[in-house]
């Protein structure tokens, strides 16, 4: 089977509510943004860039011979951050770019090759990826995100509540012990899209649903586009939110 051709774009803002200059920070001696690329450069992509809104992490990226581009510090999300990145690159409607958040340094490449793979054989112009949660913490924690499924596995919605919300089991009123039939999904928050999907969604005006839930993805499903769901059996690795999540990284990343 041919390899996918695809750019793995790392859209990367220097200001973070939680975490302060959160792509700067430090992990074993590399800053944050540095690993997500370095482990983003382990896939087949044939090039990884980073699309910042800053020059220090142009200045940091350029140090460790990471390719970036700088664009305007107005955009409202990583995708339309991705969409300049897509100018600057000069890439054309029919290419593949993958999303990887850049506070993700432990994101197996793996799944970053399964995702371009998943796009290319798929009706639709962008994919993403998720994998199934049994823990009660997990379903009711609205940091993490679910997502439910067609029949043909396009996402009829995402959602930071409990979907689907299990009636007849659900705490207060029962004690959760989830069945089979519940196949409750966890988004992991990594797309694939084609340059030409980019274009169309940079038009689009955010949605009331995607304002009310923080969820830029749901602009897609609001405007009548599909997003194509790839399930894996992989759990998704730890992602960089919070100061407890960059103590776990770091371990990760300690001598053993």
């Amino acid at each position: 089977m041919m390899q996918t051709s695809f750019t793995v774009i790392i859209p990367a803002r220097m200001h973070s509510v939680r975490l302060p200059h959160k792509m700067t920070l430090d992990i074993a001696g590399t800053p944050l943004i540095v690993r997500t690329a370095q482990q983003a450069l382990k896939s087949n992509a044939h090039k990884v860039v980073v699309a910042t809104d800053h020059e220090d992490i142009i200045t940091i990226c350029a140090r460790h011979k990471i390719e970036a581009v700088l664009t305007a510090n107005t955009h409202q999300s990583g995708t339309d951050r991705i969409n300049e990145a897509t100018e600057l690159l000069k890439l054309s409607n029919n290419e593949i770019v993958v999303n990887v958040q850049g506070d993700e340094p432990l994101i197996d490449p793996q799944l970053i090759n399964q995702l371009a793979d998943f796009l290319q054989s798929q009706q639709t112009g962008i994919a993403t990826i998720a994998h199934s949660i049994h823990t009660e913490d997990e379903i009711f924690n609205p940091n993490i995100v679910k997502v439910v499924l067609d029949a043909s596995s396009n996402a009829l919605y995402f959602s930071r509540a409990p979907i689907p919300f299990y009636r007849d089991g659900f705490p207060p009123n029962h004690d959760f012990k989830q069945p089979k039939i519940l196949n409750i999904l966890r988004h992991i928050g990594v797309y694939a899209y084609s340059v030409e999907f980019i274009k169309k969604y940079n038009f689009l005006q955010p949605s009331p649903i995607e304002q009310i839930e923080g969820l830029e993805q749901l602009r897609a499903l609001y405007n009548g586009y599909k997003i194509a769901v790839l399930t894996s059996d992989a759990a998704t690795a730890i992602g960089v939110d919070t100061l407890d999540d960059l103590m776990l990284v770091r371990q990760s990343f300690a001598p053993k």
